[in-house]
């Protein structure tokens, strides 16, 4: 094992005080604990008469917001203090739209990779199928799965009783929400290993110039190794590679992460696109953040040194029907970048989101979803035990 994250949980939002309740909820938490105040039954009209009024009124508050950015914020993105190369607003123009449809996207010269992560947990045994799939519109590239069997570590005791003591205190510390064990370490490698294992495929299973994948290029998860050296060595090699190797890439999230640049993205038009920032702070976060070894923290450090100043973020929106969305670039060719997203996005004008991502994730979700999957799991538990005993037919609710 290598270095491990600081008490504070990733999985968990941050608590806040009634101060802050009070101002997201606009009302106290002791009013909203009061049950005489909860409506008793179900009445269509009034609920969605609270609706109408709620969704206008945020609306109408953000079309003012989204006019003040457009005419006092985006014009100043270029001059302002800190500005990596090429920042501020630009638009992409039909032409140049077409060109990139014709020259690259349907010319078989992007790829993309995306991937997804099913898991069935039992007290025994939990199976994680991990699938990705590479594609572009000449084709399919492949796909590829891994499967992860988290055993319990075995326990020695010559005293049976003692074993069986240590069994149950270890499994009530895997489950207890306020303590950090193995299995929320399990959790971090599942993530940091279909993380890397997508980026490693870009890298070295992809041909065609230009590279798609989803999320940020440089995750938290890769860089820090998710607590597991030999994670954190493999991946900070095969994102030198990337850097090196392959910089026309284009990372684009899906995720609601960083609401106030997609605030700034809301007063984009279709079209258009601003460089915000280098990922040099980013980096630096990620090592303040997290407590390495003396030997690990001297690996990150020389590569968020060596490659995060090169490495920018940016939005994009590609209808004006659809969100902004935001991307991730190698400086020297993010313009281009931010053109191949906006291009391959506007296919699906509802979605404004990179249609190759989203039929790599459509065809891993065919090939190694949860349905299937599971499938395969409960006729494997029929055949070993017909009495089903440890199998959990439930989804815990959300």
């Amino acid at each position: 094992m290598g270095g491990h994250r600081r008490f504070d949980d990733d999985d968990d939002e941050e608590l806040t005080g009634d101060e802050d309740f009070r101002g997201s909820f606009r009302e106290d938490l002791e009013r909203t604990l009061n049950l005489e105040t909860w409506a008793e039954g179900l009445d269509l009209q009034v609920i969605m008469q609270r609706y109408k009024e709620e969704i206008g009124g945020a609306m109408r508050k953000e079309d003012q917001l989204r006019s003040i950015i457009r005419q006092e914020l985006l014009p100043r993105l270029q001059t302002r203090d800190n500005a990596p190369q090429g920042a501020g607003l630009y638009h992409l123009s039909p032409e140049q739209l077409a060109d990139i449809h014709s020259g690259l996207l349907f010319a078989g010269q992007v790829e993309a990779v995306n991937g997804i992560s099913v898991t069935h947990e039992t007290l025994p045994l939990d199976i994680t199928q991990l699938g990705i799939t590479a594609i572009g519109y000449g084709g399919s590239a492949g796909t590829f799965s891994q499967r992860l069997f988290r055993r319990e570590v075995t326990v020695d005791a010559p005293d049976p009783y003692k074993e069986a003591l240590s069994y149950i205190e270890m499994r009530q510390n895997r489950s207890h929400p306020g303590r950090r064990g193995p299995d929320s370490l399990s959790r971090l490698a599942r993530r940091g290993i279909r993380a890397y294992a997508e980026r490693a495929i870009l890298v070295e299973k992809l041909k065609a110039p230009w590279r798609m994948g989803q999320g940020n290029p440089f995750t938290q998860e890769l860089i820090t190794g998710s607590g597991y050296t030999g994670l954190l060595k493999a991946s900070l090699g095969m994102l030198e590679r990337l850097m090196n190797d392959h910089p026309r890439f284009v990372f684009v999230s899906a995720r609601m992460e960083d609401r106030g640049f997609l605030t700034m993205g809301h007063a984009l038009d279709a079209g258009e696109f601003v460089i915000l920032e280098s990922m040099k702070q980013a980096g630096e976060d990620i090592l303040d953040g997290w407590q390495y070894d003396i030997k690990e923290r001297k690996r990150a450090r020389r590569f968020v040194d060596a490659y995060s100043h090169k490495v920018v973020k940016g939005l994009f929106r590609a209808s004006n029907n659809a969100p902004p969305r935001i991307f991730y670039a190698h400086i020297d060719h993010a313009h281009m970048a931010a053109c191949v997203a906006i291009a391959d996005s506007v296919l699906r004008p509802e979605q404004g989101f990179p249609m190759l991502l989203d039929v790599a994730e459509a065809t891993c979700r065919s090939a190694f979803g949860a349905d299937g999957f599971e499938g395969l799991v409960q006729d494997a538990y029929a055949q070993a035990d017909a009495r089903l005993q440890y199998f959990n037919g439930r989804k815990p609710r959300r």
